[in-house]
């Protein structure tokens, strides 16, 4: 799968675009990239066309100019999909890419088919989660991304999974993030409002996807929100990187959950 680049507020993005027909957009995780969706892609272009970016200051993206917003990298995403003249996707979201998912639903609705958030919640930061926050951007100012990376990779995973072969490979992929785009990534994240509301006013198909021994997004942070047009599926055998853990399953919900959009 190789790499292409646009540039989107004078930013040089990178992305994965393959396959063709209705469009797909997955965005990772903090300290994650494209490549956490290795597994994911394949499958999913026999049917989509699959875009799936670096977001700024992760992967081969630059970092921002300035320190950003959940709102500033939702609207970096409008600029990407602008940019490549796509007008109507579904998008997921991974962890941190699940808070931009929904920072694109609150602003920019009517680029959505339908919306999932992976792994991640509407709900803010608890006090100790910003404490928590600040204190990371602290050891990556002071230890630098590989020394973070280390200690922050295996705790994604479930416990009983946590040295399996392919939690290096994540770790790899974290070694790539700039430690500046992490630690401005970081202060966005803590300073990110409650989105439920998002969740409770929208009428477009939404998917909540938790991991069964998540970690760090407990399901009922996920399942924050029951409605007839939001579905929750619960991966076993997975923390909160089903991509890696159980990717047949979490293939298999997000085509069900494409299937259905594009076809009513």
């Amino acid at each position: 799968m190789g790499k292409k680049s646009v540039v989107v507020q004078d930013t040089a993005i990178s992305y994965m675009d393959e396959g063709e027909g209705f469009p797909i957009v997955l965005l990772h995780g903090f300290c994650g990239s494209s490549g956490y969706w290795q597994e994911v892609v394949p499958v999913l272009t026999k049917n989509y066309r699959v875009i799936a970016p670096d977001l700024p200051g992760h992967g081969q993206s630059e970092v921002l100019r300035a320190p950003c917003t959940m709102e500033d990298l939702a609207a970096i995403i409008l600029g990407f999909l602008d940019e490549l003249h796509v007008q109507n996707v579904i998008m997921l979201g991974h962890s941190l890419g699940g808070y931009i998912t929904l920072a694109f639903a609150e602003k920019y609705l009517d680029r959505l088919k339908g919306f999932s958030i992976v792994h991640s919640t509407a709900f803010p930061d608890s006090e100790e989660a910003k404490k928590n926050r600040e204190a990371n951007v602290q050891r990556i100012n002071q230890n630098g991304i590989h020394s973070f990376v280390e200690g922050l990779v295996p705790n994604l995973f479930a416990t009983e999974n946590s040295n399996k072969p392919y939690v290096a490979a994540a770790k790899e992929i974290g070694y790539s993030t700039s430690p500046q785009g992490a630690m401005d990534t970081l202060i966005a994240m803590k300073n990110r409002p409650d989105r439920n509301s998002v969740l409770e006013a929208t009428g477009l198909p939404v998917l909540l996807i938790a991991g069964e021994n998540d970690r760090i997004v407990s399901p009922d942070k996920t399942f924050s929100v029951s409605k007839t047009n939001i579905k929750h599926a619960l991966i076993k055998d997975a923390g909160h990187m089903s991509m890696y853990e159980n990717p047949e399953e979490l293939i298999s919900i997000i085509k069900k959950f494409s299937d259905t959009v594009f076809s009513s």
